[in-house]
């Protein structure tokens, strides 16, 4: 670089989901979401509920960058964080660190926050379950981050392989975390009602003793699949 970077670069002002676009997608499994997005959102497998339990939450994404074995973004954005927000801090996979612990949870939690995410590790397991905010993480321990920066708050950042942008919204259950992009909330809101009805549709057949989809056979007989026996 020819110059260095501010210690912190940040956006206040950010598109929001209505009330109502974050209702029509709390409490819906991560698995739907999936389906109604084809397949993809879900964050990288590793990053888990540190806290078997404490894992469902559907919040305003606050992303923020904090890189490798610094978490002075994370602290920064606790002045900007409203009630319904998660904040997802990606931190270029690195697991050598902690990004969080029991008592910035806390403070979030205390702003209103309801969850939090890193593709980073997280520390004090025991502290992080008697907060009860949700946090996330690709590994646990206990070495401990520095403040220096640079880091942004609020600009669009890569966790676990998914791009997060503000304003998205961020769904957790015990399978992991799916971000919905806030300009496709909408269109989603909208696919979920044919998910929800072949979701519905199929699982009592299958509780009756359904073996096999019903496509199967027609696929059997066709030319899709080629028998050598």
């Amino acid at each position: 670089m020819i110059e260095d970077p501010p210690l912190i670069t940040m956006r206040r002002q950010v598109p929001r989901p209505t009330a109502a676009q974050i209702a029509a997608l709390e409490g819906i499994p991560t698995g739907f979401l999936v389906d109604a997005m084809q397949g993809r959102g879900a964050l990288a497998p590793a990053i888990k509920a540190v806290i078997a339990g404490q894992d469902t939450f559907c919040g305003v994404a606050l992303p923020v960058h904090v890189g490798p074995a610094d978490n002075l973004a994370v602290m920064v954005a606790l002045g900007i964080v409203q009630p319904g927000d998660v904040i997802v801090a990606a931190a270029d996979g690195y697991l050598e660190t902690a990004v969080t612990g029991d008592l910035v949870l806390g403070m979030l939690k205390n702003n209103g926050a309801v969850g939090f995410v890193t593709d980073g590790c997280a520390r004090d397991v025991i502290g992080i379950r008697d907060m009860g905010l949700p946090c996330f993480a690709a590994g646990i321990t206990p070495n401990s981050p520095v403040r220096n920066g640079p880091g942004t708050v609020n600009l669009r950042v890569v966790c676990g392989g998914v791009a997060v942008g503000p304003g998205d919204l961020v769904i957790a259950d015990c399978d992991g975390v799916v971000v919905v992009p806030f300009a496709r909330i909408d269109q989603v809101i909208e696919s979920l009602k044919g998910v929800l009805a072949a979701e519905a549709a199929l699982l009592p057949r299958v509780k009756a003793g359904l073996r096999k989809p019903d496509w199967l056979d027609g696929m059997m007989a066709g030319s899709a699949i080629k028998i050598i026996d």
